[in-house]
């Protein structure tokens, strides 16, 4: 009887243990509510369980919970957070809606979701920037600009003012991924480093990854600035822009069909070149860019999209000289849902870098660029709420254009040629898991396989002992070594060939709700190369692929950092160390000649190179007063030793500072909310002066004078240093009405600071004495800018 009653009572049981274990899926997308626009990183917080969750790239989310009631609360940085109660009887699918906040008491809760997200996750030298605060930061000539916001994060630093381009912890311009809709723009920079390509007003957001990066991303080493553009206003057709002193804007926004499809359009150009015109000066120079943005929703499972960018840049000095560059992308994109836990993206992605030149005087016209032709297959999995799978492949096609010549007219004496065309196919696949071991122990882990395939159709110069540089020991130089002979290689035929294995980890340990520690590694590959010896990209530069002289780039870095919230997440703190070591990083022999080099292996060699630092971000993020500051103590360094012990290298085979190493890097950033018709802002920058070979003295020989320099990059330009400053004026007048406008009142530069962009040594015509020339770019810059919305 009792073996009766024993099992009778396993009867019962065992299916209240599996009704309790029964187990239902919440999904669907986070939009805000004005728009419809896909909320990318909103927070989902699930009160019961003390979990938090984040939505995708396109704003979706997927939570499985055992069946039962719970407490969802939803937020986003600028809107308010809202609340639902959600009962779990079975799978759901509810998108969910914000509302923008202008209420700054609400923004309180806002942030505390999304900073115990940020604790728990081990997810670290990671940046993100909203377009908001973006937007409030004092700017040069009052373009808002990107690029140069996030210079002042920690560990992020450029060439020098007026520069192009970013450096990341020591990493080399050339080492940044910058994707706009996840294609690959070139060159960031108008107006050679003046502004970027990006207009604020058609982004939606962005994020830096300066390491700990997830094994979806690679082709780069130093870092990943991921951009997303706005998807356009699924509820009302809308209209914003803005006039300054030297650039205007406009961007027009609507439905296609009301709550499922949109448009955006936005257009900027400068016209300073027209007031050259006006007093009949013939040179000019200006730029113009398009953005495009197409979406539209098929089903609650099918989502599609179509973006696109156009962008140039006209150098033109009178009738003789005449320069063209600038990006163009286009992608298509599908989004489908398999299931309630398996999202997919599907991208075919076209990006191109045009860079022209045509010089009359001698009836030259010059042509070069890089196409790739992209396909993307990426699926995120959420097999459980501590388990996550992101796994996928990427295939590019790469066509390389270093140079085609023609004349301009058919007096010119120059003649037709085609620098031989370079063809590259580089692909990959990776599997990344996000893994909660424990409520304190959280793990990111991954790998990436990628390959590299360097193809014909070209001709190849051999060498003897396969050394394109040789050793010149009477002088103690490098020289370019003559060709032997040539290998012909067909059309698809394989030059060289690469692959790697990438592996990725991170780890986070919290504390408790407010304190964290961190530790990640990432190994990356780097197939493509810019030919460059200048501090910063210029337009001219040429990519190159990796081939059996320019080996691919490698990288590992190991990262370690404490994370702390303090006062209800009313501040925050993020310190972190690094230590990045770097193969085959390319440098050049004394005296290269890069522009139309058909035979640039004969000026390149192979070093390595180093970076280790401290970066530390402290920000206050509620109340009137929000901002941030960021210190850098870092050093970067590079060598290129001799291939055999009768060689010196570089530098006698020392370790020399590169161009962009930046001992400290400070930046103070301020927002003040005064009342609701005042706001202003301040930037505070100091940095250590950029690296320079200084001459040491002068010798002479034969009748010419001959100066002789310290070792490489030895010197370093004054430190640079400045404040800016911005008010924004918003009528009170604007209340109710659907013609929003404001004025934005800048100064950049207030105590007109003489930073150096280079210094020059000369003999003085009158005294004959030698003397050092400063160059400035910029001292005390005012600005004004009127912006309308409506």
């Amino acid at each position: 009887m009792p073996g009766k009653i024993k099992m009778l009572f396993y009867l019962f049981l065992i299916p209240s243990i599996l009704l309790a274990q029964k187990r239902h899926t919440i999904s669907g997308t986070v939009f805000d509510d004005n728009n419809k626009e896909t909320l990318i990183g909103a927070s989902l917080y699930i009160e019961e369980t003390k979990t938090a969750f984040n939505t995708n790239e396109y704003g979706f989310y997927s939570i499985t919970l055992p069946e039962g009631e719970y407490t969802l609360t939803i937020s986003y940085v600028g809107y308010a957070s809202a609340t639902e109660r959600i009962s779990l009887t079975q799978d759901v699918k509810k998108n969910l809606l914000l509302k923008g906040n202008t209420n700054q008491l609400d923004e309180v809760v806002v942030v505390d979701n999304k900073k115990r997200a940020n604790i728990r996750k081990p997810e670290m030298s990671v940046n993100k920037l909203t377009i908001q605060e973006i937007k409030e930061m004092p700017v040069i000539l009052g373009e808002v600009d990107i690029i140069k916001s996030i210079l002042t994060l920690p560990g992020v630093t450029n060439a020098g003012e007026g520069q192009s381009g970013f450096n990341v912890r020591g990493g080399g311009a050339d080492q940044n991924l910058i994707q706009l809709d996840e294609a690959t723009i070139y060159n960031s920079s108008h107006l050679f480093g003046l502004f970027s390509v990006f207009n604020p007003d058609a982004i939606k957001d962005l994020k830096l990854y300066k390491g700990g990066i997830p094994a979806r991303y690679g082709g780069r080493l130093s870092s990943i600035l991921d951009i997303y553009q706005k998807e356009g206003n699924k509820n009302e057709f809308h209209m914003n822009g803005g006039v300054g002193l030297i650039t205007s804007r406009i961007l027009a926004e609507g439905p296609i069909v009301t709550d499922k499809g949109s448009f955006v359009v936005a257009g900027r150009g400068s016209y300073a070149h027209l007031f050259l015109k006006l007093m009949d000066n013939p040179n000019s120079a200006y730029f113009y860019d398009l953005n495009t943005k197409l979406s539209y929703s098929l089903n609650e499972k099918n989502n599609i999209y179509v973006s696109g960018y156009f962008g140039r840049d006209v150098f033109q000095l009178s009738d003789s000289f005449k320069n063209t560059y600038g990006n163009a992308i286009l992608n298509l994109r599908w989004n489908h849902l398999f299931s309630d836990k398996l999202f997919t993206n599907l991208s075919l992605i076209y990006s191109d870098y045009y860079y022209g030149l045509r010089l009359d005087f001698i009836g030259l016209d010059w042509a070069s660029g890089i196409k790739n032709f992209n396909l993307k297959y990426d699926f995120k999995h959420y097999l459980t709420n501590k388990f996550k799978l992101t796994y996928g492949f990427h295939g590019n096609y790469y066509e390389f254009n270093p140079g085609t010549v023609s004349p301009t007219n058919e007096e010119s004496d120059i003649n037709a040629d085609q620098l031989d065309r370079k063809y590259a196919f580089e692909s990959a696949i990776y599997l990344d898991a996000e893994h909660e071991i424990t409520d304190r122990i959280a793990l990111s882990y991954g790998l990436r396989f990628s390959t590299f395939l360097r193809l014909g159709l070209q001709t190849l110069n051999t060498y003897e002992n396969d050394q394109p540089v040789v050793f010149n020991p009477t002088f103690s130089i490098y020289e370019s070594a003559d060709p032997n002979g040539v290998t012909y290689y067909k059309k698809n035929q394989t030059i060289a060939k690469f692959d790697n294995l990438e592996p990725r980890f991170a780890v986070s340990y919290t504390i408790n709700e407010d304190q964290s520690v961190k530790a990640s590694y990432n190994r990356m590959s780097q197939y493509l190369h810019l030919i460059s010896n200048t501090q910063s990209p210029t337009p001219l530069d040429v990519w190159a692929p990796s081939d059996k002289w320019l080996r691919p780039q490698l990288l590992d870095q190991w990262a370690l950092g404490y994370f702390r919230n303090f006062k209800n997440d009313a501040y925050s703190l993020e310190s972190e160390i690094f230590f990045k070591k770097i193969k085959n990083r390319v440098d050049y022999i004394d005296g290269a000649n890069l522009i139309a080099n058909e035979a640039i292996e004969q000026v390149v060699l192979r070093g390595r190179a180093r970076a280790y630092g401290l970066e530390v971000l402290f920000r206050k993020n509620t109340g009137r007063t929000t901002g941030w500051v960021s210190y850098t103590l870092s050093k970067t360094e590079q060598q290129v030793p001799g291939r055999t012990p009768q060689e010196t290298g570089i530098n006698n085979g020392r370790w020399y500072k590169t161009g962009f190493d930046k001992t400290h890097n400070l930046a103070v950033v301020g927002n003040y909310k005064l009342n609701e018709k005042w706001r202003f802002g301040a930037n505070l920058i100091f940095q250590t002066g950029q690296p320079v070979t200084f001459p040491n003295g002068q010798y002479v020989y034969e009748g010419i004078t001959v100066p002789s320099y310290t070792n490489r990059n030895e010197e370093n330009l004054p430190a640079y240093h400045r404040l800016d400053v911005s008010a924004t004026l918003t009528p009170r007048k604007n209340k109710g009405r659907k013609w929003q406008s404001e004025w934005v009142f800048g100064i950049y530069n207030i105590y007109n600071r003489q930073n150096a962009a280079s210094i020059t040594f000369r003999q003085n015509d009158e005294t004959a004495a030698n003397e050092a020339v400063r160059l400035t770019i910029f001292g005390f810059v005012p600005s004004a800018t009127y912006n309308i919305k409506f």
